[in-house]
This record gives structure tokens, C-alpha cells and sequence, in this order.
């Protein structure tokens, strides 16, 4: 896993991207952006092996006569 982002990277990168933060939501940010990239690589280890994606699954077209 790559380091954690800073406030100031986290301020750095926003005003590259034209996003400029006021000084009190930098921690708030990089909290939230470390967050979202922690959930993404642990998706990203995730092996779904044959798991078809999901665009090729169609609603309303299960096998109804299951039984328990």
C-alpha cells in the first residue's frame, strides 16, 4: 500500500484539479480520500475468478421455481 496523503498533498493535488479547499477542510479531505483508496485496494485483491461482470446480469430473469 502507497503512503498516506498529507493535508498539504491532499491541498496540492485539489488546486491542480481546480478544486481549491479553505485551510479548515484539508484534514477532513485527506481523511476521506485515504479512506476511499484503503476500500479500493482491498477491492482490487479480491479474485472473482469466472464472476461474470455485472452489465451481463439481467433482473427479472431468475429461475423462480427454486425450492427450500
Amino acid at each position: 500500500m502507497t503512503s498516506e496523503l498529507t493535508p498539504q498533498e491532499t491541498a496540492r493535488g485539489a488546486l491542480r484539479a481546480g478544486l481549491p479547499l479553505g485551510g479548515g477542510r484539508l484534514e477532513e479531505v485527506a481523511r476521506t480520500a485515504n479512506h476511499i483508496h484503503s476500500v479500493i485496494s482491498t477491492l482490487r485483491e479480491l479474485d472473482f475468478g469466472e464472476t461474470p461482470p455485472a452489465s451481463s446480469y439481467r433482473a427479472g430473469q431468475e429461475n423462480a421455481d427454486a425450492t427450500v
